[in-house]
């Protein structure tokens, strides 16, 4: 004979909670399903959850996203045009600032690098860069921008000179920002009285 237990076809446990009642009766029927089972089980809850999520959305949402992805080209691709022109500029230095539109310090910086521009606007173009835009991942990977923000002063030709370091604070990335305009300020000439 046989010596292994038979299982029942139908299962019937009470309370359902408790796995380890009769443990030692190799009769015992236990609830595991199978593993094919477990995974069409797995794949409708995942389509059920997919069907639902998508029954809420807006039927315009897609359109939507479309052309938000429309405007972050266009803006990569002006951001692109600034840089080409500002390097086409006879000016000293550019400073490329790679941003990301969620960073909040990023955010807290803008006012002080437009006053920056106005400043130094006879010597000096700021060119600011998206790096959530896949049109920069080329400088990105050139410039080795790991974290935003990250402002890289180049020379008239296009060379990177420097670069600020890992912004801690607010405080570090202006000190950053500050450095990277002495390095390339030019000297104030000096005035003779006659």
């Amino acid at each position: 004979m046989n010596s292994t237990p038979k299982h029942p076809l139908f299962c019937l446990k009470w309370p359902p909670w408790d796995n380890h009642q009769n443990a030692n009766n190799p009769n015992t029927c236990t609830l595991d399903t199978p593993w094919l089972f477990k995974s069409l089980k797995n794949l409708s809850a995942v389509a059920f959850n997919f069907i639902t999520n998508e029954s809420h959305k807006n039927p315009f949402q897609l359109n939507q996203n479309r052309e938000i992805l429309g405007a972050a080209e266009e803006q990569g691709e002006a951001e692109q045009r600034a840089f080409a022109a500002a390097l086409a500029s006879s000016k000293e230095a550019t400073v490329l600032e790679f941003y990301s539109p969620k960073c909040r310090l990023c955010n807290s910086l803008l006012g002080l690098v437009m006053e920056v521009e106005n400043r130094n606007q006879d010597w000096l173009n700021i060119v600011m860069a998206d790096a959530e835009n896949d049109k920069w991942l080329p400088e990105l990977l050139h410039y080795d921008i790991k974290y935003v923000p990250c402002f890289v002063l180049l020379d008239r030709h296009g060379k990177a000179l420097a670069k600020t370091g890992v912004p801690h604070s607010r405080r570090h990335v202006i000190a950053g920002v500050a450095h990277l305009l002495k390095m390339k300020r030019p000297p104030n000439p000096i005035v003779q009285k006659s």
